[in-house]
């Protein structure tokens, strides 16, 4: 199974929101998942980003593979 770590989009259209998720690479986007660890806000002004950083690192200590994305957030937000 490979799990990833990567965007779930939410919000309205022309205003996405983002969840943080873990989820099998398998599943769709916006579909099952297993784990929320955050958010991403892009519509703010600055950006709004929250994770919880142990869950992210647990999840990457158990083989879990974040996005291109998903990495970038972390790196900025000091998870990773």
């Amino acid at each position: 199974m490979a799990v990833k770590i990567r965007l779930r989009r939410m919000g309205a259209k022309k205003a996405p929101f983002y969840r943080i998720v873990v989820a099998d690479s398998r599943y769709p986007r916006d579909g099952r998942f297993i784990e929320e660890i955050g958010y991403y806000d892009p519509t703010k002004n600055p950006s709004v980003v929250k994770v919880d950083a142990d869950k992210a690192k647990e999840w990457i200590k158990n083989g879990a593979q974040p996005t291109d994305t998903v990495k970038k957030l972390l790196k900025d937000n000091g998870a990773l």
